[in-house]
């Protein structure tokens, strides 16, 4: 009795996409804030903040540049709320506001100036102004 080759083959592992572009450091883009976070730091204390992939192509398509500045700060506001026990905040820095599951440190989405016209967010628990 023959076996079919095919039954038999194991899948192969996962990697990366076909023609998935990385940069030269072999870094993920969804690495790089993260990254930056991590430099700017350098404690142990909470973990960094993440950006989901809708947060990071907001910030792509709105042209808003994440400087270790509003990273710290951004830190900061999502400590603050995860002290006081919030589920999802609104962080407003300057002129950008961030929606944060607090306890992931996940930023869910990002929305500038010219977003900020209705002045409406639902599904939030709290407001960090930083």
């Amino acid at each position: 009795m023959r076996l079919d080759p095919l039954r038999e083959a194991k899948p192969a592992a996962p990697g990366p996409r076909p023609g998935a572009a990385r940069p030269a450091d072999g870094a993920a883009f969804g690495d790089a804030p993260r990254q930056a976070v991590a430099r700017q730091s350098g404690t142990t204390a909470a973990p960094a903040v993440e950006f989901s992939k809708h947060a990071q192509e907001r910030l792509e398509q709105r042209g808003i540049r994440l400087t270790d500045d509003l990273l710290g700060r951004l830190n900061g506001a999502v400590d603050r709320a995860e002290g006081k026990g919030s589920q999802t905040t609104l962080v407003l820095i300057d002129d950008t506001a961030f929606v944060v599951g607090v306890p992931n440190r996940r930023v869910v989405t990002v929305a500038d100036q010219s977003m900020l016209r209705e002045r409406v967010f639902t599904n939030i628990d709290s407001m960090v102004i930083a």
